[in-house]
């Protein structure tokens, strides 16, 4: 049995598909230049609906990823993204066939209820029809029967990670995390600690999740939380900003190769980042008075204790930064609290809510952060909030004083996570 204590895991492998940029170069070129990938809504049309814009993916192709055709009569949006992603960090990381016993290696990621498309929908939805009005009592019997027989297995979100498994020959632990936005970071946690106990060697961890199905821009819309903006779209996402008016979704994913560090060396892999520590909290039962921020808080302060380190030892924070008008002024209390004066990088301002898939997407600009010795800035900062009391959000690209970073991901119900990372030492 390997000592938990003593076994150090590591990062060896990043891939993205994203708004702004597919292959971890791509995307870490738009970070550095500050390039949005909000834009006008394609994948739909959005005459119907005050929303205009989202954060697409552009010039993807899944055949690039999937190697039979068919495949793809059995993955959603979110398990094609998903299996790209993984497929580019298996390939950063260099694990060519036989690099890791596929007994040992293992799969975590974190998922979202996945969409079907509405076109696959339509027969099932004609066929509750009566006279042009929709009849509940035929779903389970003539709706039913018009559907692809296993169309729904692509709404179910462990599918991704099946997909993954198979496609990678990974037969070790297997696990889909569905916490909406912490979910990448308790994916990672999961990983983190399957490998210390000495269950795997290796672990593909990571997240996705397609947000731009018509009917949950229809919810949130209804909600209020989609900002309403019909100006320029790269200038909507405003984390912390006092300007802020709602959140832009979007699509993406982001997968890991993590590995025990001594595993990692023995195959000649380039490590890319060290993983220190992980910590998670939940806000429990709500009290009159109590902070919607204390979970956060905890789950911050564990992180960066069971790291070692102090905030001095941290050289920037990745925020969650939804650009959210109630939500924003609780993180940033929570950072205001925790960590004063560590700077601050909120990756959304580039590519909106991805949902689940966000933590993951956020954690490989910080681990490229690392790499390179250089912090991205965050895009549209302009007007600081009073509400919102973050003293240092970088405006500017800069080299951080510490290479370790703080990443955090919350969700409105209470569920807060944190991750310290570090360059590879």
């Amino acid at each position: 049995m390997i000592s938990a204590l003593a076994t150090e895991v590591v990062i060896t492998g990043v891939g993205v598909v994203s708004p702004i940029g597919i292959g971890r170069e791509n995307f870490w070129s738009a970070l550095l230049a500050g390039r949005s990938g909000v834009r006008p809504i394609r994948q739909f049309d959005a005459a119907g609906i005050p929303v205009r814009f989202a954060a697409e993916i552009e010039d993807f192709d899944p055949l690039d990823f999937v190697s039979k055709r068919k495949s793809l009569k059995l993955m959603s949006r979110d398990a094609q993204l998903g299996l790209a992603a993984a497929r580019l960090a298996c390939s950063d990381a260099g694990l060519r066939e036989g690099a890791v016993d596929p007994q040992r290696f293992g799969v975590v990621l974190g998922a979202d209820r996945n969409s079907i498309n509405l076109v696959e929908c339509q027969p099932i939805y004609q066929g509750c029809l009566v006279e042009r009005h929709f009849d509940f009592n035929r779903w389970g019997s003539d709706g039913m029967a018009a559907s692809f027989p296993l169309l729904f297995l692509k709404a179910l979100p462990n599918m991704i990670a099946s997909h993954v498994a198979i496609a990678a020959d990974a037969r070790g632990p297997n696990n889909t995390i569905h916490q909406t936005d912490v979910s990448a970071l308790l994916a990672m946690s999961e990983a983190m600690r399957t490998i210390q106990r000495g269950a795997a060697d290796a672990m593909i961890v990571g997240a996705a999740s397609a947000q731009l199905n018509p009917h949950d821009y229809i919810r949130r819309c209804v909600m209020g939380i989609h900002s309403l903006r019909q100006d320029d779209p790269a200038k909507i996402m405003r984390p912390f900003d006092a300007d802020r008016n709602g959140q832009v979704w979007g699509e993406g994913a982001a997968a890991f190769i993590l590995e025990r560090r001594s595993h990692a060396e023995a195959r000649g892999a380039t490590i890319l980042a060290r993983v220190l520590s992980c910590a998670n909290s939940a806000r429990g039962k709500a009290a009159a008075g109590q902070s919607r921020s204390g979970a956060l808080q905890r789950a911050m302060t564990l992180a960066i204790a069971r790291a070692g380190l102090t905030e001095r030892g941290l050289g920037h924070v990745n925020a969650q930064g939804l650009s959210a008008v109630r939500d924003d002024p609780v993180e940033a209390q929570a950072l205001a609290d925790v960590v004063p004066d560590v700077p601050v990088f909120a990756p959304k301002s580039y590519f909106g809510n991805l949902g689940a898939a966000a933590g993951a997407v956020e954690m490989a600009a910080s681990v490229l952060a690392l790499r390179a010795g250089l912090v991205p800035a965050t895009l549209n900062y302009e007007r600081p909030d009073p509400a919102c009391p973050v003293r240092n959000i970088l405006r500017e690209a800069c080299a951080p004083a510490s290479p370790t970073a703080l990443l955090v991901n919350w969700t409105w119900v209470g569920q807060a996570a944190a991750v310290v990372l570090a360059s590879p030492g």
